[in-house]
């Protein structure tokens, strides 16, 4: 067993959490916290409120009230929202509290004994409207280095650039809107600069962290590091622990990081064990992880572990898996800008699994993301509770209305222990290096196995046949579900949970851990299952639907000739790599295409009149992949199978296109022609003519005309036509279009 220190970035207390803090910052230590639980391994999880920013002082002066009342209103309402988020720290702790203001003021001295702290005269922002010294919020001007309007004085969130007093351009003050003068004030200032060579030799082996952390952080060694003040003239905050600096206190961007020292020193007296955060923090063999947003890496990278190597004999940051913002209507979200979605108003609405889940597979890793409240509904009805969802209920609720118990198992059942320690293997490699969203899809790929396991075996008619062969096979199918219940409990604890109990297991799945493989107890009685996860729609007055609307794709201009609208198809050779039922149309298929991207394409189709899932699954096929992105019963669509259908000339079949050669899948079919990529609609594609027809000698029989085919290809071809004109569809190669069936003459491809 390891001990583990996950440390949490601290949100102002001066207004509600939002969205944006839980995927960036909140939610991604838990899902870390819960899975080394899982692991065995002891943690101790802290943050809490950062209550002495000069947020909380804006605001309260906006609101006529003490900033303590602000700092404690908020520390409460967000401490409530991340209970109700299932997020469980060791400790959610305050800055303003007795325990804080010990250890900071025990670590200034400390520092200041030995020489890395001392007093200087600083230039600092003075409003002489406001007659008083302007904290760096109070200020905000234009970004010297890259060009962003309306910064903080302090740090540039688009570039990361910190500045000093007189940096900005146009700076003024927030209060008055006007030009703040610059005067001399004396400060202490932390010796920065001594740090610079053990910070170069500690970051030499932190090849594994995230490149964007690297980056801010090579950014700021580049041209050496530079003292920084840490105090202020203000009046809330740590006050300064010497004599005759009564007016000033210490600034918030030093003691907050030492937030995780004293919530560390607060949980150990809480729970009567004084010296315990030292086996956290004065033990070399224990990890610290430090979740943050991109905002805060400097502070967390290199100011930090340089207040720590100061100290001595103290932990350093081992990990910084700082994730990028998570975007709404093109903009970060974010309080003191606007455009927020807070966390209360969201949970009053929504489930809280359906919302951990979304930021989850949706979270700002290792680049912005987009919040949209129609791929949240998208997302939950389509992938929570088509796959996920609709893979417990129907195991958990055949077994039990046939069974009632566990069945017995299969004597040696390979293929489901296979997929299931490969789906955990991969699990594992993505959690463990904190890459929370392919840990998620690892999970979920599981879940569609299965389904297509159930589907395969056909339970509803084995029962029939053969109950003792059914029942082995849905032993293997709840050995599935107890695999996803423990894999899915760091993200969504409440409803694995309950699917936990569903398999008659009493206790916590924590009490468990990841016991992925072995034997279920047969004969143990289940309890009647309920579906877990239930689909959304989105109300159209949902306040925060009202997104910016996003630039359109703009149609291409149709080239003149022969073959113009062909011109316009960017054709591409894929693979369905899942099917899944659409939840709100019986008739359509909810596929997964990968046709060489980053990750598959989703594509709604209606075939399943042809084609079972079975029949679908892995199959290679055609994609358009241009195609203007369009909503098919709710669900988005980003792209069209291409198919031989020869209804239209009196025959009943319907035939997907295949390859005749297994080709890379991304393939461009340009049938000898310059396709091109840009966004096309629907009508346009109707303006190419495609066909699928027998070649003999030559000719395509229909309509007549001559083919010059690779050789060793199929005698049926879909081909491109333009009057008497003809060419195969295909990579210019060796490889054609085909289908692998019989099908009239002349059949069209739509």
């Amino acid at each position: 067993m390891s001990k583990i220190c996950i440390n949490i970035a601290w949100p102002y207390a001066n207004g509600p959490i939002h969205l944006g803090h839980v995927a960036g910052s909140l939610l991604p230590p838990d899902i870390f916290s819960r899975y080394n639980r899982l692991l065995g391994n002891e943690v101790l999880m802290v943050g809490g409120s950062d209550q002495h920013g000069t947020p909380i002082t804006v605001t309260a002066e906006k609101e006529g009230v003490t900033p303590e009342v602000i700092a404690e209103r908020y520390h409460n309402i967000n401490k409530k929202a991340i209970e109700d988020l299932n997020i469980e720290y060791s400790l959610f702790n305050k800055t303003h509290c007795p325990t804080h203001v010990e250890v900071v003021q025990k670590i200034f001295k400390d520092l200041l004994a030995k020489g890395y702290l001392y007093p200087m005269d600083t230039q600092q922002y003075y409003c002489p409207k406001c007659a008083r010294f302007l904290p760096d919020r109070y200020v905000e001007g234009t970004c010297p280095k890259c060009g962003a309007q309306n910064v903080r004085s302090d740090q540039c969130d688009s570039c990361g650039t910190t500045f000093e007093p007189g940096d900005l351009i146009d700076a003024h003050c927030i209060h008055c809107n006007n030009t703040p003068e610059v005067r001399l004030s004396q400060q202490y200032f932390l010796k920065l600069s001594a740090f610079e060579q053990p910070l170069l030799d500690y970051l030499k082996d932190k090849t594994y962290w995230r490149s964007n952390v690297n980056t801010f952080t090579t950014n700021w060694l580049k041209d050496g590091l530079h003292d920084r003040a840490v105090t202020r003239d203000m009046s809330w905050g740590v006050p300064i622990p010497v004599e005759g600096w009564d007016d000033k206190v210490i600034y918030v961007w030093f003691e907050a990081v030492i937030g995780y020292l004293s919530a560390s020193v607060e949980y150990s007296r809480m729970i009567g064990k004084p010296d315990y955060w030292k086996e956290f923090w004065m033990d070399s063999e224990v990890k610290h992880y430090y979740f943050i947003g991109k905002d805060n890496i400097p502070f967390h990278s290199i100011i930090w572990p340089a207040i720590l190597m100061g100290i001595g004999g103290m932990d350093l940051p081992y990990d910084i898996p700082a994730n990028e913002y998570l975007m709404f209507n093109g903009g970060k979200l974010s309080k003191s800008r606007g455009g927020a979605i807070d966390v209360p108003s969201v949970l009053q609405k929504y489930d809280v699994d359906a919302i951990r889940y979304y930021l989850s597979i949706n979270m700002p890793d290792t680049h912005d993301s987009e919040f949209s409240w129609e791929d949240f509904q998208t997302k939950n009805n389509s992938e929570l509770v088509a796959a996920l969802g609709n893979f417990y209920h129907r195991c958990l609720s055949f077994t039990h209305k046939n069974f009632g118990k566990i069945p017995e198992a299969k004597a040696d059942d390979k293929e489901v222990t296979d997929v299931i320690g490969s789906a955990f293997a991969e699990y594992n490699e993505c959690i463990s290096k904190c890459d929370f969203k392919k840990g998620l899809k690892a999970a979920m790929e599981l879940a569609r196995f299965g389904n297509r396991y159930f589907d395969s075996m056909k339970p509803w008619a084995l029962i029939k046949e053969n109950k003792e062969e059914c029942g082995r096979v849905m032993n293997s199918l709840l050995r599935i579900v107890r695999a996803l219940a423990i894999m899915m409990w760091p993200y969504m604890p409440s409803s694995s949970q309950k699917i936990w109990g569903y398999l008659g297991y009493e206790g916590s799945i924590e009490d468990v851990g990841y016991d992925m493989v072995s034997p279920l107890p047969v004969g143990q009685e289940l309890k009647e299952p309920v579906p877990v996860y239930k689909k959304v729609d989105i109300p159209k007055d949902e306040p925060e639907k009202k997104e910016e609307k996003k630039k359109k794709p703009v149609p291409a201009k149709m080239p003149e000739g022969p073959f113009g609208a062909f011109r316009m198809l960017d054709l591409r050779a894929g693979q369905i790599v899942s099917v899944e039922d659409h939840p709100d149309a019986d008739k359509l298929y909810l596929l997964r295409v990968d046709i060489g991207e980053d990750e598959p394409r989703q594509i709604v189709a209606g075939l399943k009149a042809f084609y079972t899932k079975d029949q679908m699954l892995n199959r290679r096929v055609f994609v358009v992949s241009n195609l203007k992105p369009a909503k098919l019963r709710g669900i988005m669509s980003s792209g069209m199978l291409l198919a031989a259908d020869d209804e239209s000339i009196g025959g009943t079949a319907v035939l997907l296109l295949k390859p005749s050669k297994d080709v890379p899948l991304g393939t461009k079919i340009n049938c000898s022609l310059d396709n091109q990529s840009d966004m096309i609609e629907y009508k346009d594609f109707q303006k190419t003519v495609m066909k699928v027809s027998r070649v003999e000698n030559g000719k395509f029989l229909s309509p007549e005309g001559k083919i010059e085919l690779p050789p060793g290809a199929p005698s049926r071809v879909a081909a491109v036509i333009d009057g008497d004109k003809i060419i195969p569809l295909g990579d210019g190669k060796d490889c054609v279009a085909t289908v692998e069936s019989d099908i009239l003459d002349g059949a069209g491809v739509r």
